[in-house]
C-alpha cells in the first residue's frame, strides 16, 4: 500500500525536526539546547515537537530506529535453518555492506558521535537500550525453546548476542572518533564480525535454529 499524503507530510515533519535538533545539539551540546529552541529553529510549536518525540533523547535516538525490540525482531524474522546468532551476524553484515545510517556509517557522523559521547543522558539511554534489547531477545528465545523460567540458557545466549551487537557499535564509534571514513570502517567491521564468528562456540551458533514450517502455515 502506497504512503498517503498525510503520512508522508508527518514523516517529513518528523525528519525535519530531528535534523534541526541534531544540528543544534552538535553545535552547542545536547544538554545546552532546550525543546523550545528546537521548536523555534524548526518553525513548529513546542507541542508539535512533543507530538512527534516524547522525550528530548528521542530526537537523537528515535524509538523506531533505536528499538528495544531490534534483536528480538531480527531473530523472529530469520528464515528456516538459521540460528539466532547467525541471524544477527547476517543482519549486521548486511547493514555494514550497505553503509546503513543507523550504524553511523555515513559522512559527518563523527560530529554527531562526539556530541553523543559527552551527553550523560544519551549514554544512559544507550545503556538502557542495550539492556532492553537483550531482555527482549532472551524472552523470545525462551518462548521458542519452551524453556523453564529458571533455565539460564536463553539469557546466556541473548547476552552473548547482545555483546557482539554492542561490540560492533563500539568499534564504529572508536573508528569514527579516529577520523576514519565509512568505507574504511565498514571493511574493518566486516573483519571484526568474521573474527567474532570464529570465536563463538558451536553450541551458541547452533542454538535456536528455526525449523521448517509446515506447508499449511
Amino acid at each position: 500500500m502506497s504512503e498517503g499524503l498525510r503520512e508522508r507530510k508527518k514523516r517529513e515533519t518528523r525528519r525535519r525536526i530531528s535534523a534541526v535538533a541534531t544540528g543544534l545539539f552538535v553545535e552547542r551540546g545536547f544538554e545546552s539546547v532546550t525543546i523550545a529552541e528546537v521548536a523555534a529553529a524548526a518553525d513548529v510549536s513546542v507541542n508539535t515537537v512533543y507530538n512527534y518525540f516524547r522525550a528530548k533523547e528521542d530526537l537523537v535516538l528515535p524509538p523506531d530506529e533505536a528499538s528495544p525490540q531490534r534483536l528480538a525482531d531480527i531473530v523472529r524474522q530469520r528464515p528456516p535453518g538459521e540460528s539466532a546468532a547467525r541471524a544477527v551476524l547476517a543482519r549486521l553484515r548486511e547493514e555494514v555492506r550497505r553503509r546503513d545510517r543507523m550504524l553511523g556509517l555515513t559522512e559527518g557522523f563523527g560530529r554527531v558521535f562526539e556530541m553523543m559521547r559527552v551527553a550523560p543522558t544519551l549514554l544512559a539511554r544507550l545503556d538502557e537500550l542495550g539492556r532492553q534489547m537483550t531482555e527482549a531477545l532472551a524472552a523470545v528465545l525462551a518462548e521458542e525453546a519452551g524453556a523453564a523460567p529458571d533455565d539460564p540458557l536463553p539469557r546466556v545466549v541473548a547476552a552473548q548476542i547482545g555483546w557482539f551487537h554492542a561490540l560492533v557499535f563500539a568499534e564504529i564509534g572508536e573508528r569514527v572518533t579516529a577520523g576514519q571514513g565509512p568505507d574504511e570502517i565498514a571493511t574493518a567491521v566486516l573483519d571484526l564480525l568474521d573474527t567474532v564468528e570464529t570465536l563463538l562456540g558451536e553450541r551458541l551458533l547452533a542454538y535456536a535454529v528455526r525449523e521448517d514450517r509446515p506447508c499449511s502455515e
